[in-house]
């Protein structure tokens, strides 16, 4: 189900819905092919495990988000867009944006040039953009673009329940950057969650992370835990783990299931700025119907689709996400 729920036992990585990373978009701007838009989604609304709402904060304040952009094809990240947020008081919260490049971009809790700073996140229908030279930024719920029969695939392919998030709610993340400072080639991308090692400042730990939507169905148990925390350059090692899985769901043969593993890994979402987003083809559209194309890898063709379509509360115009469907503001 996308990423959504990617802790253990369909639940929230560290217990957290703040954390839990749900969606990555990459696609160039509309009407404006010079620039592109990056969209990182976390925080359901609802749960699964354990069911119903989660918590109004938007994002969590001791955590660290952020977009991780490999620009020479090493799985390594060249740069790093990082936010973190204040204190959610009073029903209002602020953001900070910033960039890392070069070797810093590698690390964990580097600091960067701050490009964006007090931003304030969005709780109500209204969003707050922040223009800052030549970046454009937004934080804040927003309608869930994700759209997939949850509750169907959980009852073995039997899609009758119709889209699970139609009239749920997301925190995104959206950034306008320049092509420009993406580098002169397509660029591999992913996401990831921090939070502080302990409370006395003691280094970060990666509570999630992803690029490709449906990638934590493949894993269970310790491999899970694993996954969340390990990094893109290193994702051979789950190949057979994901082909394991592909074998039992889908019937694959051993060879085919290891083949298709290995297409699979590393997570990334490759993007090149000069081309049309089509997911699986180019980074990703809001409309591209992912779900559809993970059922026919798990299932190894026997499923296609889930009878589910994108959602119609799409803007025009930055950030492009629709309004959220319950209002948090004061």
């Amino acid at each position: 189900m996308s990423h959504h729920y990617s802790g253990p036992n369909i639940g929230f990585p560290r217990g957290d819905a703040r954390l839990d990373l749900t969606d990555l978009y990459a696609f160039p701007k509309p009407g404006d092919p010079g620039k592109s838009i990056f969209i990182m989604n976390v925080h359901p609304s609802v749960g699964l495990n354990p069911p119903g709402p989660t918590t109004a904060e938007p994002f969590a304040p001791a955590a660290r988000y952020e977009l991780k952009i490999d620009t020479d094809g090493d799985a390594v990240a060249n740069i790093s867009y990082e936010v973190r947020f204040s204190s959610f008081e009073g029903g209002e919260q602020s953001a900070t944006l910033r960039r890392v490049e070069g070797a810093q971009a590698v690390e964990t809790g580097a600091d960067g040039k701050v490009i964006v700073e007090g931003a304030p996140v969005s709780t109500g229908r209204e969003g707050h953009v922040t223009q800052a030279g030549d970046h454009r930024f937004f934080a804040g719920w927003r309608s869930d673009p994700f759209f997939f029969d949850v509750l169907g695939t959980l009852d073995k392919f039997q899609f009758a329940s119709g889209d699970f998030f139609a009239d749920k709610d997301t925190c995104s993340i959206v950034l306008e950057v320049p092509n420009s400072l993406l580098g002169p080639k397509e660029v591999d991308l992913w996401a990831r969650t921090l939070i502080p090692a302990d409370s006395a400042g003691g280094g970060w730990i990666q509570a999630d992370r992803g690029a490709r939507p449906n990638q934590t169905p493949f894993l269970a148990g310790e491999q899970n835990d694993a996954y969340l925390a390990g990094e893109p350059a290193d994702d051979a090692r789950f190949v057979p783990v994901f082909a394991h899985a592909l074998e039992h769901t889908g019937g694959y043969p051993p060879e085919e299931a290891m083949r298709v593993a290995g297409k699979l890994l590393p997570d990334l979402l490759r993007y090149d700025p000069k081309r049309p987003a089509s997911f699986p083809v180019n980074g990703r559209a809001l409309i591209d119907d992912v779900s559809d194309v993970f059922l026919a890898i798990l299932t190894n063709g026997k499923v296609t689709g889930d009878n589910v379509g994108p959602h119609n509360d799409f803007l025009d115009e930055f950030p492009y996400l629709g309004p959220p469907h319950i209002i948090r503001s004061k």
